[in-house]
């Protein structure tokens, strides 16, 4: 998004997707702030939808989560242990360890830390000024210890997660649609599948795409609203709930698309979460949560 409105690209391109839509907010503001005018044609249009979840090797979430709910509090209390015999789990299981990515470079991450804070704060409603409570520092810097090297990327993050396993990587908060996709991979390398654990409440993140205006002519215009329309069509949502996300498209059903991740079984998933859905915090409240972290030791 920056690239694009310093003009930084070596391209002119015709439409922006970013993972979050509230980027595409964002972005105009600033650009309406700089040029007075509206950078896109159209209003954006949602193309997927995913949201945060939690991802657990099974036995461990059994102790972890002893009524099968994810709960912020416990998760800090294995962090504070750092070690499975001081909360239940079995000696030869070691230390504790939950990743997650960077928040500087990632969204899941700062997600992530919004969450925790959230219900740290036990609020509805998350504010910079309440991210500056003692008890949040102290938070941000007990998952800043015990998180070593965080990852720039979920996808990144979860691969690592599979590949090393139980032992080195317990617990990690990433995105469904990437749990769903990789769970396969997970079933491979460690002969099981990881349990997914919904978040309450959780973070809803829209694919968001928008037609820009600039250097743009009217018949790039009239093809990117074809391209945009031919995503939300129904075949191309189909491969999207194939690859783990929601789709945007109505007449597109979870459960009856071929190969659907929510009919193989995989535990913990759950067509229609009973949690509840939150919006993507503002650019404030993140930009304090960047802030926090870098200021954690």
């Amino acid at each position: 998004m920056s690239n694009y409105l310093d003009d930084r690209n070596d391209f002119d391109p015709a439409v922006l997707i970013p993972a979050n839509g509230q980027l595409l907010v964002e972005l105009r503001d600033r650009w309406q702030t700089q040029n007075g005018a509206d950078p896109f044609y159209e209003e954006p249009q949602a193309i997927a939808k995913t949201m945060l979840v939690a991802v657990v090797w099974p036995e461990r979430g059994d102790v972890l989560f002893p009524n099968a709910q994810f709960q912020w509090q416990k998760l800090e209390q294995a962090l504070q242990a750092n070690n499975w015999a001081a909360i239940g789990g079995a000696d030869t299981w070691g230390s504790f360890d939950f990743v997650t990515t960077d928040p500087t470079r990632s969204n899941s991450g700062q997600l992530t830390l919004s969450l925790w804070a959230q219900a740290q704060l036990n609020t509805d409603l998350l504010k910079p000024a309440g991210l500056n409570s003692a008890a949040i520092q102290s938070l941000f810097t007990l998952v800043k210890r015990s998180v070593y090297q965080p990852p720039r990327s979920t996808d990144i993050l979860l691969q690592e997660f599979i590949t090393r396993g139980p032992n080195d990587a317990d617990v990690a908060t990433v995105y469904e649609s990437i749990a769903l996709y990789r769970w396969r991979q997970a079933s491979v390398t460690q002969g099981k599948p990881y349990q997914i654990y919904y978040l309450d409440p959780t973070i809803e993140t829209i694919s968001t795409a928008a037609i820009v205006q600039q250097q743009i002519s009217r018949s790039e215009t009239k093809a990117a609203q074809k391209f945009l329309d031919f995503l939300t069509e129904s075949d191309q949502q189909t491969v999207f709930v194939q690859h783990g996300f929601r789709p945007v498209n109505p007449a597109v059903d979870l459960q009856s698309v071929p190969d659907s991740p929510w009919s193989q079984n995989i535990p913990g998933v759950m067509t229609t979460p009973r949690s509840q859905i939150l919006p993507p915090p503002d650019r404030q409240t993140l930009t304090e949560i960047i802030r926090l972290w870098q200021r954690a030791n």
